[in-house]
């Protein structure tokens, strides 16, 4: 799989691949999906940026920083095309957004996440991610664990 930068070609794969794995496990609120609709303006314009994982010329992956402040940025809108799941895909996925965080001067790398979703937290937690207490003004409704990356760490 080859990780490229988003591009306008790619936005209904974007939301598409986000909806079809908020709708799985959860339902998508009403910020998920004005940061899907409006990604220029919500995640790319203030800092931030969104990637597509592309396997054989097809968009089957793909994630977002959020920028949060000058040292922390947010992993989000991650999903796997189902049909590629189980091969790697997520982790070559996070691997990339680590790397792309610290390029880009970020000190810490945070997601907001649910504890229902054990496979995931496992691999956070290989990733180094450490538990933290998730604000009162939460972006997310779903969301009842955060975790976060010290990127100088890594």
């Amino acid at each position: 799989m080859s990780i490229v930068p988003y591009q306008e070609k790619y936005h209904q794969a974007f939301i598409d691949l986000n909806m079809h794995w908020l709708e799985k496990y959860f339902e998508a609120e009403p910020y998920d999906k004005k940061q899907l609709e409006q990604c220029q303006e919500m995640i790319i314009d203030p800092g931030g940026c969104i990637f597509i994982g592309i396997l054989e010329n097809k968009p089957i992956g793909t994630y977002a920083l959020v920028k949060i402040n000058r040292q922390t940025t947010e992993f989000s809108k991650m999903a796997i095309d189902e049909s590629y799941q189980g091969n790697g895909f997520g982790k070559q996925l996070m691997e990339h957004s680590i790397d792309t965080a610290k390029n880009m001067n970020f000190q810490k790398l945070v997601l907001y996440t649910h504890c229902k979703l054990e496979s995931a937290i496992h691999i956070y937690k290989k990733f180094g991610f450490q538990t933290i207490n998730v604000e009162s003004n939460c972006p997310y409704e779903r969301c009842n664990k955060k975790m976060e990356l010290d990127l100088a760490l890594k």
